[in-house]
């Protein structure tokens, strides 16, 4: 067997990336393993071999054979050369037969949960499978013809497939796209090229807001200045719901489309959209830059948004945390319900957004800080002893850090609600938090990205009950342990005394500090390890420091 050479392959299965995956059905090879893409699972095809390993092959589909009853003719005339659709050959519910599928393999694979398939809800999914996306990124390039053109990436690579017209975008895009390129041409300005890193325009974002309408758009440019930018402003300010025309200068090797800051050319530097869950009857507005995260189908997020408030279970007496909260979307809605609500996000830029959007909703029980969230919770948690009654997590693809699983293990709260794009990291980190004495509950997927391989998730997860109870009678004066003692461990001592004083102090200091101010020891560290031995005594500034840690902390 080799390359280019043709072969006829079953197709079984799907892959991760929405390839199918099939067996060679006749010949000696009968039986190997070939990965093609454009194909659906039930697939008989003729396929050319692009590339042939030991124990698999990848080929380009050529012809189907004989189709399967889940295949459809996709609604995109792109679709086979284009990277961002991979499904659309597939039938609406095929789609997310495999998605729900995909999310109770991973449970059962990564994550270890053998009940994963009583776990998992039929997937939710949306009246409406096109023109859902709020938010696209176009790539620029140079086409064959020399002329700027925009479009989507190639699958596994970084040629610019043009597209005149997604499907899954608004119909305002290609009036936007055509305005962009034909402004280019007209004034001789150059696509950016990543082979020499010359040339000025590099991507085209969209952003809409579909409760108002509003548009914005931002150009991401190789240098710090739009040349005849008076006739893009006239161009694209033509264009029905214009709000706003930005652009934001990355001048890096890098894959990375935004990476400096927006400077707005006409009008304003976001959108505002609205988000109604449908049963809870609450409006939430919001303002969009264009680095903030927000969840890309309008109509399925209120859906899912409505999923949360109900998992959060919330009375208005509890502390909410929303982790990587981007723009506050969930924390305001959870603001409403609770008495107080704590959001982490790494972009100031969409902090920024949440704190203004709090405002704008006349909303004051919700904090917003910038930063890493497994820096920023367990500081809040050990320095301001800040303790939530519910953590909301909606983290990236690569899910969340393992500090911060360990963090929200020890903070225990009654109720952890997970909002995932990514089945294999969910189940990571579900299986290290149920490890740590949480129960996964329930988990609900949502076909929030038809056409693609990408599924959203909501897991509720609840702290695990004994399932029985035992009264015990004690006499206090038999405990070992003072109420004080229990109230810090000896490393959050050290943490908290090298922070604030930059000073280093041993389990011994603390004992001898912790003997002075009448709290009783488990183990007494001021008896020398051998008779004769002198032992040290805590230093006048460290007593003072860890005296300060102790009132810290609420143990004297």
């Amino acid at each position: 067997m080799e390359k280019n050479e043709k072969v006829t392959v079953d197709v079984l299965d799907i892959g991760q990336d929405g390839e199918g995956i099939g067996r060679i059905s006749v010949g000696p090879d009968a039986g190997f393993t070939v990965f093609v893409k454009d194909t659906v699972p039930g697939d008989q095809a003729e396929v050319l071999l692009v590339k042939v390993k030991k124990r698999f092959a990848y080929g380009r589909l050529i012809r189907v054979i004989h189709p399967s009853s889940d295949r459809q003719e996709a609604a995109c005339p792109m679709a086979r050369q284009c990277g961002g659709c991979q499904l659309q050959a597939m039938k609406p519910e095929a789609q997310a037969a495999m998605k729900m599928k995909k999310v109770t393999d991973d449970l059962e694979r990564i994550g270890g949960f053998e009940d994963a398939a009583s776990l998992v809800r039929p997937i939710r999914v949306p009246e409406k499978l096109y023109r859902y996306r709020n938010k696209t990124i176009y790539p620029i390039a140079e086409g064959k013809d020399g002329r700027p053109t925009a479009g989507f990436f190639a699958g596994r690579t970084h040629s610019v497939i043009p597209c005149e017209d997604c499907l899954l975008a608004p119909e305002e895009n290609k009036i936007i796209r055509h305005e962009v390129l034909g402004w280019m041409e007209d004034h001789h300005i150059r696509a950016f090229d990543e082979r020499t890193g010359k040339g000025l325009v590099r991507h085209l974002m969209i952003r809409k807001g579909f409760a108002t309408g509003e548009i914005l758009v931002c150009l991401v440019i190789n240098g710090h200045k739009i040349p005849a930018q008076d006739d893009l402003v006239q161009r694209l300010r033509q264009v029905p719901g214009m709000t706003g025309i930005t652009y934001s200068s990355n001048t890096e090797r890098t894959n990375v489309v935004l990476t400096g800051n927006t400077e707005v050319l006409w009008g304003r530097g976001y959108v505002t959209d609205i988000l109604r869950p449908p049963l809870d009857g609450t409006e939430v507005m919001y303002h969009i830059s264009p680095r903030s995260f927000y969840q890309v189908n309008h109509d399925m997020t209120e859906r899912l948004y409505q999923e949360v408030l109900e998992d959060a279970g919330l009375t208005g007496q509890e502390t909410v945390m929303d982790l990587y909260c981007g723009i506050g979307t969930i924390s305001l809605f959870l603001a409403r319900k609770a008495e107080r609500v704590i959001g982490v996000e790494i972009v100031p830029e969409a902090v920024r957004d949440a704190r203004q959007n709090a405002e704008l909703n006349g909303i004051g029980n919700a904090e917003f800080f910038a930063g890493r969230a497994e820096e920023v919770v367990p500081r809040l948690y050990r320095e301001r002893r800040i303790h939530a009654d519910v953590v909301v997590v909606d983290p990236p693809r690569k899910g969340c850090d393992r500090t911060l699983l360990d963090t929200i293990i020890r903070m225990n709260p009654e109720k952890a609600v997970y909002v995932s794009c990514d089945p294999a990291t969910l189940a990571r980190d579900l299986r290290i938090l149920a490890d740590g004495g949480f129960q996964v509950k329930k988990v609900q997927p949502y076909e929030n990205f038809f056409g693609t391989v990408h599924v959203e998730t909501v897991c509720l997860l609840s702290q695990r009950k004994p399932d029985t109870t035992i009264e015990v009678d004690l006499d206090i004066s038999e405990l070992e342990v003072s109420s004080a003692e229990t109230k810090a461990t000896y490393e959050e001592i050290k943490s908290y005394v090298l922070e604030k004083f930059g000073l280093k102090v041993s389990n011994l200091y603390i004992a001898q500090v912790k003997r002075e101010c009448g709290i009783v020891e488990r183990i007494n560290y001021n008896l020398p390890k051998t008779e004769g031995n002198r032992v040290p005594q805590c230093p006048e500034d460290k007593r003072k420091a860890i005296k300060d840690a102790f009132i810290h902390f609420q143990m004297i």
